[in-house]
């Protein structure tokens, strides 16, 4: 299962919104067979987002943002970049209408799915609904 940047984020940092759920739903998938990955992509965003000012936290400094992403590397299966991402990505950038930022996403789901994976744990499902049943995307239980 592909883990999104803000799920990282939301375990991360006890202040973060959906705190709780991030942490249980992840909790819920090391305990089951399936293996977590995520991308360098996701590991970059992670860096951007968790050293700049938030409204729910301070930053972190680098040199401990840089040491949770290699812990991420470590415990997340990492799926690599490369040419066949790119071609599924301009593939998806001329199916689906997106521009400008929503290019992001494009790439996580042309990563995945140049990696056969199909299940998308995120918060952001209304961004990713538009890949339609390219993808899946796992329901965070909110009652957490």
């Amino acid at each position: 299962m592909f883990v999104d940047t803000n799920v990282l984020i939301g375990a991360r940092f006890v202040t973060a919104p959906h705190h709780g759920v991030a942490v249980s739903n992840l909790d819920r998938i090391r305990e089951s067979p399936e293996t977590l990955c995520t991308s360098r992509q996701v590991l970059r965003e992670y860096l951007v987002v968790v050293t700049r000012p938030q409204s729910w936290t301070t930053p972190l400094p680098m040199a401990e943002a840089v040491e949770d992403v290699r812990r991420l590397t470590m415990s997340f299966a990492v799926l690599e970049d490369g040419p066949g991402v790119m071609e599924m990505l301009t593939a998806l950038c001329r199916e689906v209408s997106i521009a400008g930022k929503q290019v992001h996403d494009a790439n996580i789901v042309a990563t995945m799915l140049t990696h056969g994976e199909r299940r998308l744990l995120t918060f952001n499902t209304r961004d990713f609904r538009r890949y339609g049943d390219r993808i899946e995307l796992i329901g965070m239980d909110m009652a957490s």
